[in-house]
């Protein structure tokens, strides 16, 4: 089967299109909300049942929902569940969340960090962060992973960061080893 993300860019992009500037961040949020939906191994499980009529499936998706849908967002699942397209669902949000943010000039940033940040500490890391990548709004989320002993590791898109004490203790091992 082909990579999610090669099926998933034609749909993100074709939503990203037909959307206008006022409607991204609401159908980015319904996309999302729908894709963690999707993702579900169950409804999966519930979808690639042959019996299941498509108009089903659509009102199993839709009823998850906390907030109805816009009717062109509807419409683009109803699509993906027509085209057995549902798996792609969480990579396509993805996408057309990365579509968004380089329209606005921004990005997510996942900084994993060995202990909580908040409040002075993530606003000073973000200002550093902001110069180091070309002064674009960074939207965080923050992980806690306490096997990195101490520093934070931030991925940007495909660029990464690495910072952390254990980072450097598995560098420091190679060039013992070497």
């Amino acid at each position: 089967m082909a990579d999610l993300a090669t099926i998933a860019r034609p749909y993100a992009e074709a939503l990203f299109r037909s959307a206008k500037p006022a409607d991204l961040s609401a159908w980015a949020e319904q996309l999302e909300e729908l894709a963690q939906i999707a993702s579900n191994p169950e409804l999966l499980a519930v979808a690639n049942n042959p019996k299941l009529a498509t108009a089903e499936l659509l009102q199993i998706l839709l009823s998850g929902v906390k907030t109805k849908p816009a009717d062109v967002v509807k419409n683009f699942v109803e699509v993906l569940t027509q085209n057995h397209r549902l798996q792609a669902l969480p990579e396509i949000s993805a996408q057309f969340t990365t579509l968004k943010n380089a329209q606005e000039g921004a990005a997510e940033v996942l900084i994993t960090s060995a202990f909580p940040l908040q409040g002075e500490e993530l606003k000073s890391l973000l200002s550093t962060l902001k110069k180091r990548f070309g002064g674009r709004e960074l939207r965080p989320t923050v992980n806690v992973d306490p096997e990195l002993i101490g520093g934070v590791c931030v991925q940007v898109g495909d660029e990464v960061l690495d910072t952390s004490v254990k980072a450097r203790l598995i560098s420091m091992q190679t060039a013992l080893s070497a």
